[in-house]
Formats: C-alpha cells, structure tokens, sequence
C-alpha cells in the first residue's frame, strides 16, 4: 500500500524495510508466546473465548494518513467497526543502556494506539467525525489515554466538543488516574498543580486565562464556586490571571463565572481590574449597589482613563447611588436562575436586547 499511495526516497525506503523487519520479529515473538498458551485456551470462558483481540496495523501509510489528517485517505482505509477500532503500531528509537557492550544503544520501542486518538490529539475534526460514525469506540484507552484526554491535553477544543457531542465520557481514567479534564490546560505542569493544591480543571483554566476552555468546564458540569486547598475560588485563580497573562479579554471568563453562579467579588479586589474597563464594568454590574472606588480609582492608568473617561466617571458618579429599578430587576432574575442563568436566559419570551442585559452585556457605563 505504502508504494501504491506515497513516493519514498531511498533512505526512507531503507529505514521502512528495517521497521518491517523489526515488526516482523516480535511477531514471531508473539506468536510463540501465544502457542506456549495454547494448551491453556480450553479453561476460558465462552465469552472470554468471544473477545477477538484487535487488528493490528504497521503500514506507514496508514500510518502518513492518520498522522497529517488526510480526510481521503482516512475514509478510504477505515471502513466499518474493525478498521476504526484497530490498533496502530509505531516504532521508534530510543536510547538505552547495554550493560553487555558498556555503552548507549538504539533500542526499538512499539508503541499502540488508535486512530481516533490520532485524530483528536490532532485537532482532524473530520477524520474524528468519520471514524466515530463508521463506530470507533470513544472511550478505549489502547496506549493509556482515550481520545478525549488527548485533545484535552492539546486544547482541540472542536475535537473535545464533538466527542461530548456523540457520548464520550468527561470521567474517563487515563492509566495514570487522570480525567480527561485534568487536561485541559499544560499537560505538564497541571497534574502536579492537581496534586499539590487540590485545583480543579476549572481553576486551572481561569488561573491561565482560558475563558474558553472555562465555559466548557462549567456547560459540563464544574462547579464555580468550589474552592482549592488554599481556599481560592475559581473566581480568584482568574483574578491572579489578570496580573499575571498578557493580552486577553477578561470580561468574558467573569461574565460566564458570574452566569454559573460564582459569587460578586470582594469590593477590595476590583483593584485587579482598574485596568480593565469591560471586566470592570461586568464586576460592577454584579452588585446592587456600586461600592466606594477608593480601592481601585488610584490604580487607573492616566491614559487608560482618558480613552475610557465615560465610562469611569459613570462608575464614580454611580458611587453608593441607588441603580435603576432596570438593573435591580436584572439582579432578582439571576438570583432566581441562580448557576443556571446562562442556560435558561436564551429560552425566556424576552427580547433579544433583555437577554442580553439579563447577561450582563457590556455597554460602555454605569447606570
């Protein structure tokens, strides 16, 4: 097939007849240990017996189509439930220590997986789409992690939608003990954040900014008002990430926080976002009434205040004010909606404008 589908050089065509080679060799390993067992075969069950072990697949060209995505290719060579389902065999060299020959050696390693984990740690939203409806099994864990925790771990956020979409479990354990969740943002750093301070997967997107992947968390299920082994909201990770990540628009992680049920900020920490006017404005519109600015007025930049002057000196002007009976109205909804608001606001008989509102869209001022 590799000859019939893609051109090879020389020196690929060499490194491929050693890999075949290679493949060709544990499979003769295999298959002595699996005729040493054969006397054993009698004392398994029927149903045991009924398990047929997956087919397994070593050609590069298969291999090439499911590595760059290529939607031709991936439909042609997985049809049905048993192509989609086989296993995908890689080798690679790794070094390793010969205690025989006192030295650093080249030591081939297979390694196993599926395509559709292929495909989603890749972002192929159409491949993945394929290989589910020809019944890729979504949650199979061929090589330790299933297809979501891969595009968790690699933010295919199109990819994670689309498994949850056809019922891929969001609790699935890696090997590791991992959820797929745990993932959703630097796959190295996040699991010994998990570990050492008890965050959640939603703390751990609010404290990097990810107003995205946030949203997700909490349409599926997170919690916003849990707290951490320090006693940091979810709230409070995003607040650190105003400080801490560069260019982004905070408003947007706030504003879904908010409609999940996380609670108004402490007046004091609106310092954190002086900065940032829209954030500021979404804050501010939590409370009932606007609290004093003295904590965050002296923290505004001189240029920033004059391009936003409307807006801050309505906030000033809005200072221990009573607000519009409009905007108190707009409070005692939420409050009935409680961590359901985003979800139910779209289905009320309001029009498009006071769904907005209800959400606390930005409008420029304080009122």
């Amino acid at each position: 097939m590799a000859g019939e589908s893609f051109p090879f050089t020389s020196s690929t065509l060499r490194a491929l007849r050693l890999q075949r080679e290679w493949l060709e060799w544990e499979d003769r390993r295999r298959a002595a240990a699996q005729r040493s067992r054969g006397s054993h075969r009698s004392l398994l069950s029927p149903q045991t017996r009924l398990l047929r072990p997956r087919r397994s697949c070593r050609d590069p060209a298969v291999h090439s189509a499911l590595f760059s995505g290529d939607l031709q290719q991936v439909q042609a060579l997985f049809q049905g439930e048993e192509a989609a389902n086989m296993i995908v065999e890689t080798v690679s060299n790794q070094l390793a220590w010969s205690a025989e020959q006192g030295f650093w050696v080249l030591t081939p390693k297979t390694k196993q997986t599926v395509p559709l984990t292929i495909a989603a740690a890749r972002g192929y939203t159409d491949c993945v789409c394929h290989l589910i409806l020809q019944g890729a099994e979504l949650d199979t864990r061929i090589g330790g992690r299933a297809a979501l925790h891969e595009a968790c771990a690699r933010a295919q956020a199109d990819c994670v939608r689309l498994l949850l979409t056809f019922g891929a479990k969001a609790n699935v354990l890696s090997e590791e003990g991992m959820t797929p969740l745990h993932l959703c943002t630097d796959p190295e750093s996040l699991p010994r954040a998990a570990g050492r301070k008890r965050h959640t997967p939603l703390h751990n997107a609010c404290a990097n900014g990810c107003a995205g992947l946030a949203e997700l968390l909490l349409r599926h299920g997170a919690s916003a008002t849990v707290s951490n082994g320090a006693g940091h909201t979810p709230m409070d990770c995003a607040l650190q990430a105003v400080q801490d990540v560069q260019n982004w628009e905070p408003e947007a992680l706030f504003s879904a926080l908010l409609d999940y049920g996380a609670k108004p900020i402490h007046p004091e920490m609106l310092k954190y976002c002086a900065n940032f006017p829209r954030a500021l404005e979404v804050l501010l519109n939590a409370y009932p009434c606007v609290p004093s600015c003295d904590t965050w007025v002296e923290a505004v930049l001189p240029e920033l205040w004059q391009e936003h002057e409307a807006f801050y000196s309505s906030a000033l002007g809005m200072v221990n004010q009573p607000r519009r009976l409009q905007h108190l109205a707009r409070l005692a909804v939420r409050a009935q909606l409680g961590s359901c608001c985003r979800r139910a606001t779209p289905q009320l008989p309001l029009p498009p404008l006071l769904r907005d509102y209800l959400l606390l869209c930005v409008e420029g001022r304080i009122q």
